[in-house]
């Protein structure tokens, strides 16, 4: 299985972002996707997950709204639309999957639940 994220970068606060993350390797039907980050000197953090087959969506703060995640079920490709974006969002963003989902159940925001990661991709957002 290999996870490719794309699509970080420097941008102003307000701003807004798209990541992407390409999955390879298997039939991803039945796994759940979810972004986490991780800023210098913090512990991982889950940001939202998603089930493959669309059903299930978990935000880490399903209030703020800020946070969109999606899935091209075609593409095999998994977004991240960051808007409204503030300097505390800076990180490296990391997709993952987890491999022993069960479709209806709660998407865990546990990073060790989740199998396979991604290289990450960084989010710097200036003030």
């Amino acid at each position: 299985v290999q996870l490719v994220e794309s699509g970080g970068g420097l941008v102003l606060a307000g701003g807004s972002l798209t990541l992407s993350c390409v999955a390879s390797g298997r039939t991803f039907e039945s796994y759940a996707m979810g972004w986490f980050r991780q800023a210098p000197g913090k512990a991982r953090e889950f940001v939202a997950a998603i089930s493959w087959r669309g059903g299930s969506i978990h935000y880490s703060d399903p209030d703020e709204g800020r946070f969109t995640i999606s899935r091209d079920y075609s593409k095999n490709t998994v977004y991240l639309l960051m808007s409204n974006l503030r300097p505390e969002d800076t990180a490296a963003y990391y997709c993952a999957a987890d491999e022993d989902y069960i479709e209806t159940y709660v998407l865990s925001p546990t990073p060790l639940d989740y199998d396979y990661w991604g290289q990450g991709t960084q989010v710097t957002v200036s003030s």
